[in-house]
Formats: C-alpha cells, sequence, structure tokens
C-alpha cells in the first residue's frame, strides 16, 4: 500500500506538468481549430529562458525569475502568431497551411536554442532545498510539493479566468464563433494574440517545473513532453481545457503504475494503449462537447 501511494504522488507531479502543457494545446484548438506544432519547443524554451535569468542575475528573487520567464515566453508566442499565423488566418488559408508554418516554426526555435545553448544537458537550478517530508511512510519531495500545488492553483484561475472575466468570455465568444464575435465588436486578433499568450505562458511553467523535478536541461526536452501533452489533449477531448488536464492525469498514471509495477520499457505503451482504446469507444474523446457545423 505505502509503494501504491508513493506512485500516485509521483503520478500527481507528473500529470501536473503534462497537464499545463496540454491546456495550452487545448486552448489554441478551442480558438482556432489549429494544432499548434510549436508547443514543445516553447515548453523548452521557456525552461531555458529561467535558466538564462537564474544564471545571468543569481540576485533576483527566485519569483522574479518565474514571472519574468513566463512574461517573455508568452510575448514569443504572441510574435510567432502575429508573423506566422495571422497573415494566414487574414489570407483565408485552410487550417493545415497554419499548422505547417507552425512546424517550421518549432524548427526554428529549437535550431536557435541550439545555437545559443548547445546540444549537451545542464543541470537545472533550483530555488529551494531538495527536502525531502515523510506522511506516515511515504515520501515526497519538495519539488512535487510545488508542482502540485503550482498546478492547482493555475488550474483554479483559469476556471475562473475563462468562466468569470471579460476576456475569457471574449475567448470562449471567438471559439464559438469568430465572425459573430466580431460583427460584436470583439477584437478577434487580440483574443487570438491572449490565448498564445497564455499558452506559451503555461508551457514555460511547466518547462521550468519539469526541469527541476529531473534535475536537468537539453534541447531535447521538449519532444517527448509535446507528444505525451498532446496525447492527453485529444484523450480528455481536444479544446477541453479541463478534458486536458484530466486525460493529462489519466496518461501519467498509467505510465507511473505501469513503470511500477510491471516495467519502465512499457510506461510509454500502456499510455498510447489506453488512448486507442478510448477513442475506438469515443473517436472524439472522453470529455468531447457536440458542436453544430456552421455552414
Amino acid at each position: 500500500m505505502v509503494y501504491f501511494m508513493q506512485l500516485v504522488v509521483s503520478g500527481l507531479a507528473l500529470g501536473a506538468v503534462y497537464a499545463l502543457t496540454a491546456i495550452g494545446y487545448s486552448m489554441v484548438y478551442g480558438v482556432l481549430e489549429l494544432i499548434n506544432f510549436a508547443h514543445g519547443t516553447v515548453f523548452m524554451v521557456g525552461a531555458y529562458i529561467y535558466f538564462m535569468i537564474v544564471t545571468a542575475f543569481p540576485q533576483i528573487p527566485w519569483f522574479i525569475s518565474f514571472i519574468l520567464a513566463m512574461a517573455v515566453t508568452g510575448l514569443i508566442g504572441v510574435i510567432y502568431e502575429r508573423l506566422t499565423v495571422k497573415p494566414l488566418r487574414s489570407a483565408g488559408m485552410p487550417p493545415f497551411a497554419g499548422l505547417i508554418c507552425l512546424i517550421g516554426v518549432s524548427t526554428v526555435l529549437q535550431q536557435l536554442m541550439f545555437l545559443l545553448m548547445g546540444s549537451a544537458t545542464k543541470q537545472y537550478p533550483l530555488f529551494f532545498e531538495s527536502k525531502v517530508f515523510r506522511i506516515g511512510s511515504i515520501n515526497i519531495n519538495m519539488t512535487q510539493i510545488i508542482i502540485i500545488a503550482i498546478t492547482a492553483v493555475i488550474l483554479c484561475f483559469l476556471l475562473f479566468f475563462v468562466n468569470k472575466t471579460k476576456l475569457g468570455m471574449s475567448m470562449r465568444a471567438v471559439a464559438q464563433d469568430s465572425n459573430a464575435a466580431e460583427l460584436m465588436g470583439m477584437s478577434v486578433n487580440f483574443v487570438i494574440g491572449l490565448t498564445f499568450f497564455i499558452g506559451s505562458a503555461l508551457a514555460c511553467l511547466s518547462g521550468i517545473m519539469s526541469c527541476m523535478n529531473f534535475r536537468g536541461i537539453d534541447i531535447s526536452v521538449g519532444n517527448t513532453m509535446a507528444i505525451k501533452a498532446f496525447t492527453a489533449t485529444v484523450l480528455g477531448g481536444i479544446g477541453n481545457l479541463w478534458g486536458a488536464a484530466i486525460g493529462a492525469f489519466i496518461i501519467s498514471f498509467a505510465e507511473v503504475m505501469t513503470a511500477g509495477y510491471v516495467t519502465s520499457n512499457l510506461r510509454d505503451f500502456s499510455a498510447f494503449a489506453i488512448l486507442i482504446i478510448i477513442l475506438l469507444i469515443k473517436p472524439d474523446g472522453l470529455f468531447s462537447k457536440k458542436v453544430q457545423k456552421k455552414v
């Protein structure tokens, strides 16, 4: 039982990282119906930005470094959306053109980080002592506590933001019908830019916490995360924020339990096997909603 609970804690921490990244995917798709294939690379870029800030300015408090890294990464998301996706959208190009363009953005960002930081794995800075707490016979380290706590706060904030604020309601309106939203006086371009800013900032936060958890960073850290987060998004119902979060925890628990009770070699197999089984039963994902087609 103790071993099982230890795995549950690990699953919660891993699922929290997956959830923040998956929500970024889901937000962009919900507004634009576009898969942001640059999202995994932004995860890596955001983690590196925090690394560079802390390394260059060690005197800055950790929470300021957090905010700066998220803000800079969010601005990167807005910039590449304005330079690549917006012109295609304005020209009336089909969604797959934006998808291909975002693959190009991902490649460019990854190569830039390779030129700046190299390919070697670097030790990631921690802003706290790596203490281990015991709850009964269960060991929980400080990193896991912080990851779970921050994710819980962020998810609650997003629930409030999307459902209770004017900007959040504007995002839902644009997601439902961008043309109607524009006729009602909403700035569709601003809403889309805000969506990319929030999604990129969440990817940055997820990248920072993931690299702290694994104590290292290199330019490939976003590749696996992109696949797992996208899988979680599809599993939960792409476009559904809470579905993406729940899908992330399903994937993480499947991986952790398989690694703990079977073998770590099959952890990826179990996650994708669950995805395939659920999609065979419900092709649109667990929490997808039926929407009317606009004609």
